[in-house]
């Protein structure tokens, strides 16, 4: 089919270009056109469309003899002796009858006797407040002792109104300020009336440390020089 339509465009083409450039007449054009078309026709069928065809006739007997090909009796049966055998039941082996529990003997060994705990030990109120990390009153003198008491003024955050208070709580040296830890400290510095903290922020147990052992600070050197009271 595509041969003939192409033998029959070529003879087309052949009348259009006679009428053109020729100049000959319509009807030896058309005459021309149609031989012209009947030749190129045939040529194209002897020598493209016949190996065509042959291709596609090869294809299409090549599929139906695939598709028509039996089916081996081997392939697509299933010996009758496999399928008809009945499946055996599989035999279960029955565990021996479990022997029976021994009844629990009863264990006639008499309680020992619950001996009473003693009450534990309160301890003293002091000792309490130093386990628990709270506050303790630093210990008091009566008075201070011979020869009088130090001048707590050369410890820098003491000045006269703060040493009178002091006075008032028992504190007169230097040896009483070194000897207090974390405790004395944080009831000084929760217990001085207008001067809370005090105590901390100046670090009065390490200048008390100092002078209890003879030593001077820069700020006792300015007090004995009279620079600062």
């Amino acid at each position: 089919m595509k041969c003939l339509i192409a033998g029959v465009l070529l003879g087309l083409a052949v009348l259009v270009v006679s009428l053109l450039a020729t100049g000959i007449g319509f009807l030896m054009s058309l005459v021309l056109g149609i031989v012209v078309a009947i030749l190129l026709t045939i040529v194209l069928r002897m020598v493209l469309c016949v190996d065509s065809d042959a291709v596609g006739a090869t294809r299409v007997s090549d599929t139906t003899a695939s598709s028509s090909a039996p089916v081996s009796p081997a392939q697509s049966s299933v010996p009758a002796s496999e399928s008809a055998a009945p499946a055996r039941e599989p035999q279960v082996d029955r565990a021996p009858d479990p022997d029976p529990e021994p009844e629990p003997q009863v264990d006639s060994t008499p309680e020992p006797e619950r001996v009473a705990e003693a009450p534990p030990q309160t301890p003293e109120p002091e000792q309490q407040a130093d386990e628990a990390g709270e506050a303790v009153q630093p210990a008091a003198l009566q008075a201070a002792r011979d020869g009088g008491p130090d001048d707590l003024k050369k410890i820098k955050g003491i000045g006269p109104k703060l040493e009178q208070l002091l006075h008032s709580l028992g504190i007169y040296h230097y040896d009483q300020i070194a000897a207090w830890g974390s405790a004395e400290v944080a009831w000084m510095d929760d217990n001085l009336q207008g001067f809370r903290g005090r105590v901390t922020r100046d670090d009065w147990v390490a200048q008390a440390r100092r002078l209890a052992a003879g030593d001077e600070t820069e700020f006792s050197r300015k007090v004995d020089d009279g620079d600062v009271y």
